[in-house]
């Protein structure tokens, strides 16, 4: 009886910050990044369970970036109130964030997305079922390709086409952020514009230069630069 009124008092906190069945709909603008749902783990960003309450920057296992960092040891918590604020203008909570996404203006839709976030942060047993999803998980790529080992040194020696564009300290100022992307991840993406799934004809050119083993490289020095 105590878990069903857990789980009716969290449904009933969700629905007065917003719609979450909504907000799911919204969240798709996210699963690019984020998962969220059992089974979900961190990939280019954090997972998201359990976000209600949390310290910004504090979830272990994941990179953070300073900026994100500062904010937590700051005292920034993830609550209705910041998170709507972080998600209409993220550069204004953390302004060294390394992601690319630009905010979410419309005040509904960012509502209904918290509350859908709410329904994930209670105890594990009582998350609701949803597919984790990121980049990634369907892409279909030759298993061969993936378990390539990369070599980090080659991948710093190919880097400098990619920092052109892209800040190698993880910042984004109009293009996205590459740094501490998980391997995989990051593999799949170049692939993906190599073979013409991804549409960028720039990314397409420069993918479709690259090697196998010269990606499996760039991927493995990428995810941690340092």
């Amino acid at each position: 009886m105590l878990a069903a009124a857990g789980c009716a008092a969290m449904a009933q906190a969700a629905e007065e910050l917003g719609d979450a069945e909504a907000g799911k709909k919204v969240f798709n603008e996210c699963k690019g990044c984020h998962q969220v749902g059992p089974g979900a783990e961190n990939r280019v960003g954090p997972h998201l369970n359990g976000l209600f309450g949390r310290v910004a920057g504090s979830l272990e296992g994941f990179r953070y970036s300073k900026s994100f960092r500062r904010a937590g040891n700051s005292g920034l918590e993830w609550h209705a109130d910041s998170l709507s604020d972080f998600l209409k203008n993220p550069r204004s909570v953390a302004s060294g964030t390394r992601m690319s996404y630009r905010g979410l203006k419309d005040e509904t839709k960012r509502a209904d997305l918290i509350a859908y976030l709410r329904l994930f942060s209670d105890s594990p047993s009582d998350i609701p079922e949803a597919d984790p999803t990121a980049i990634g998980t369907d892409h279909g790529l030759d298993p061969g390709i993936l378990a390539l080992q990369g070599d980090p040194e080659y991948g710093a020696y190919l880097s400098s086409e990619c920092t052109t564009c892209h800040q190698a300290e993880g910042g984004d100022e109009g293009i996205p952020s590459i740094v501490y992307w998980p391997e995989e991840d990051f593999v799949v993406a170049l692939h993906a514009y190599k073979n013409k799934q991804r549409n960028h004809p720039v990314m397409q050119m420069i993918a479709g230069r690259l090697s196998n083993e010269e990606i499996a490289a760039l991927a493995a020095y990428f995810e941690d630069p340092e």
